[in-house]
């Protein structure tokens, strides 16, 4: 993680701004040490009199239900008695996150804390920076993973255009009773068992494979797990596109026949729930997705549940790889009303994110290890059946990655991804709609149009 502080444009261009920045980093950090929480807080007692301030946050309406509650009816109201705000907390669906930022910004008017599900570094000139809030944690809790630091550092302008305080893996979900109908109770171990031992799922029980081929959030996870897993990527480590390569070729080649011969057509009009409600109903063999899949399975006392394991990322022709499910990564916008409320709200919650990760039933991560010294054990003891399930992330860092692998994520590679250009490369191909030559060449255009247009706005 850079050292750097600050903006060097801003401080050359105003010495006086530089000054006064420095003045209000000391008066957080001060704010900060004087009254951060505990390690535990106490019990919410109802406050004597009206809070003085406000505290609005939106984040999306979480994939496990317990979390929400948590966060809601307990940890908010007890860090705004604690604090004397009262906390707001508004919850979209995963579709309403990007249009309602994009009012946000168009009216210079919404929340406090915004939380994106995916780097948001289009919107760099509309937040601040979250430098001072990264180096007050690491302070108390030592230095964020750098899966964090490449979903929300920018290297060109040294800026942190957003703070994340966890991720969450994308593990593959197999159908244990049908993979150990084929020899393989341990699942899949690369990209060619899924091709092989799916289609022979496929002819014997005529149920498929379920990976999405549509214009939606897990599809463009899905699409480059499989990109990076074959050696390709949208741009390198100094951000140049290199889309149109052999290993592009290769992976979208293999996603066809994977389509062809282990997948139905359904895949190419799914939502980004679509694979969850799938695997739980016992209509497909595998999916890529989080653990919501197996914990809805479990919290509903379903008998597939038993039935479901999890792997962690396949080998492709070049590495084992898999890019993360989501990437939690609050804003504070520059227009923001309470910008040290939510700078305070943001540090105190790392203080206590052991609660967070309990409270999602062990699908948000911490971007800060040390908050979670006991990951390992809590997930050894997961009461669920197969025992040890979740002991696939047991060394989930060495292989999740960022949107923008093998470099940081950016305002090209955000845009990139929100348009689905990927998405539709990978489709245009599986359905024949385009040989994989033309379909690759065709999306590493309009990547180079796109970085051409951030480059040209001195993001990229």
């Amino acid at each position: 993680m850079s050292t750097e502080s600050g903006s060097g444009r801003s401080i050359a261009r105003d010495g006086v701004a530089h000054v006064l920045a420095n003045q209000e980093r000391r008066r957080f950090v001060r704010a900060v040490g004087a009254a951060g929480l505990a390690a535990g807080i106490a019990p919410y007692v109802r406050p004597a009199r009206a809070a003085t301030r406000t505290l609005k946050i939106l984040q999306w309406s979480h994939f496990v239900p317990a979390y929400d509650t948590w966060f809601d009816n307990t940890y908010t109201k007890q860090w705004g008695q604690k604090n004397d705000m009262e906390v707001i907390v508004d919850h979209v669906g995963v579709p309403a996150i990007n249009s309602r930022a994009a009012a946000e910004v168009s009216a210079q008017k919404g929340h406090d804390l915004f939380m994106f599900l995916a780097p948001a570094p289009a919107y760099e000139e509309q937040v601040i920076d979250h430098r001072e809030i990264y180096e007050e944690v690491e302070r108390k809790h030592g230095k964020p993973i750098e899966l964090a630091v490449r979903s929300t550092y920018n290297p060109k302008t040294r800026k942190y255009f957003g703070f994340s305080d966890s991720f969450v893996p994308d593990p593959v979900n197999y159908r244990i009773d049908l993979w150990s109908e084929q020899g393989m109770a341990q699942g899949p171990r690369s990209w060619d068992d899924v091709l092989r031992v799916g289609a022979a799922i496929k002819k014997k029980s005529n149920i498929p494979v379920g990976i999405g081929l549509s214009s939606e959030l897990d599809t463009a996870m899905a699409m480059r797990t499989i990109l990076y897993a074959f050696g390709g990527s949208v741009q390198d480590e100094q951000r140049r596109v290199v889309l149109n390569s052999k290993a592009t070729r290769d992976a979208v080649a293999f996603v066809k026949e994977l389509y062809q011969k282990t997948m139905t057509p359904e895949v190419m009009a799914w939502d980004a729930s679509s694979n969850n409600r799938a695997m739980i109903a016992g209509k497909i063999s595998l999916a890529l997705n989080a653990i919501s899949i197996t914990r809805a399975a479990e919290n509903e006392k379903l008998p597939i549940a038993s039935q479901i394991g999890l792997t962690r990322a396949l080998m492709g022709e070049k590495r084992a790889i898999g890019l993360e499910h989501v990437m939690d990564c609050y804003v504070i916008w520059k227009f923001a009303e309470n910008k040290e409320g939510a700078k305070k709200f943001l540090v105190d919650y790392i203080d206590n994110f052991h609660q967070g990760f309990e409270a999602s039933e062990y699908y948000n991560f911490p971007c800060f290890s040390s908050t979670v010294p006991d990951l390992k054990k809590l997930l050894a003891d997961d009461p669920h059946a197969p025992a040890g399930k979740y002991t696939v992330f047991d060394n989930v860092l060495s292989w999740a990655t960022n949107v923008g692998y093998p470099g940081y994520a950016n305002a090209a590679t955000d845009e990139i991804f929100n348009t689905w250009v990927l998405n539709t490369m990978f489709a245009k191909v599986a359905s024949g709609a385009a040989s994989p030559a033309d379909a690759v060449a065709e999306a590493d255009t309009k990547c180079r149009q796109i970085f051409a247009k951030w480059q040209s706005k001195g993001l990229v």
